[in-house]
């Protein structure tokens, strides 16, 4: 295969390629972002970096089995609620070089993914521009993970994947914290309470995060504290706090103490169901930010692998 993939991050498409069994001769990477590029160019240095995709020249790398790609969300995220600009804004209108990409390149397959959280306006707009309609795939399904997005393909016969039923606590590395200088909130957060403990329902676990309390009281979302026995929240690349980017979780020990931490840069990239180390070699801040910009591997796969039932 000939791959083009925008906003490639870093590479979680070459990844799912990969997973799904594919095989490929030439891949092209459009990226701006030097750390999500190292990352990439550790795993796969014979990925083809070509830059920023504004003004670029999509026509020079000829016929393109693959369009792959998610332009930034954060104009169409509800986390900027009434203040979001959608299309219009500054770094999601780059929706409009895919668009441009897919026109110039009329490409075998394509897929486009982006929060499934965006106004309708918005959502009716990216429709009727790839001209299909999307699917709502949460990552819950494939990974501990609470994570909507709604991608957009030409790849035929994609349904929803199997769940796997997994929880946050299948994926912890260990029940320490986060780093030497503890997250422990026993000893650094004496306000620290659960207004009401975690009880089973009887449906499924996707997409839930059973959520146990606040730290001090306080009530945004950095100082929410979630159970390791639902899903996390949705990782992402902003957000500060003691619970930035990944959220906080009460971490059972077994000397039946607890801890109160944030995940792991490991943790979350198996939450991303990407290898162990994947993003090692640039800082945690970036680690989280380049994870929380990526795609869930597995979903990704998932809907990769259709593409033998269109070539049989």
């Amino acid at each position: 295969m000939r791959v083009l993939s925008l906003f490639d991050g870093i590479s979680c498409a070459m990844v799912a390629l990969e997973r799904a069994g594919f095989e490929f001769s030439e891949y092209f990477a459009y990226e701006i972002d030097k750390y999500a590029i190292k990352v990439s160019q550790k795993n796969y240095p014979q990925i083809q970096q070509c830059g920023s995709v504004v003004g670029a020249d999509f026509k020079q790398h000829g016929e393109i089995d693959l369009l792959a790609g998610g332009s930034p969300c954060q104009d169409l995220s509800i986390s900027k609620g009434k203040n979001r600009q959608g299309l219009k804004g500054e770094k999601s209108s780059l929706f409009w070089e895919y668009v441009r990409a897919l026109r110039e390149v009329e490409p075998k397959y394509f897929i486009f993914e982006n929060v499934a959280s965006m106004s309708k306006e918005d959502k009716a707009i990216i429709t009727a521009e790839l001209d299909v309609e999307p699917i709502m795939i949460n990552s819950a399904l494939v990974s501990a993970q609470q994570r909507k997005r709604l991608y957009w393909t030409n790849i035929p016969n994609v349904e929803q994947p199997e769940d796997k039923g997994l929880v946050l606590q299948d994926i912890l590395k260990d029940g320490l914290a986060y780093d030497e200088k503890s997250y422990c909130l026993t000893a650094r957060y004496q306000g620290a309470h659960f207004e009401h403990d975690f009880k089973r329902k009887q449906k499924s676990m996707v997409a839930q995060s059973i959520r146990l309390g606040e730290l001090d009281g306080k009530k945004g979302q950095a100082h929410r504290v979630y159970s390791v026995r639902g899903k996390s929240v949705n990782i992402s690349a902003n957000g500060g706090g003691i619970g930035g980017k990944t959220g906080l979780y009460k971490i059972d020990l077994p000397n039946g103490d607890y801890i109160i931490r944030k995940l792991t840069p490991i943790e979350c990239e198996r939450l991303q169901t990407l290898p162990d180390n994947y993003t090692e070699g640039i800082s945690n801040t970036q680690r989280y930010k380049a994870l929380g910009n990526g795609w869930t591997v597995d979903v990704i796969s998932h809907i990769l692998g259709n593409m033998r039932s269109k070539q049989k």
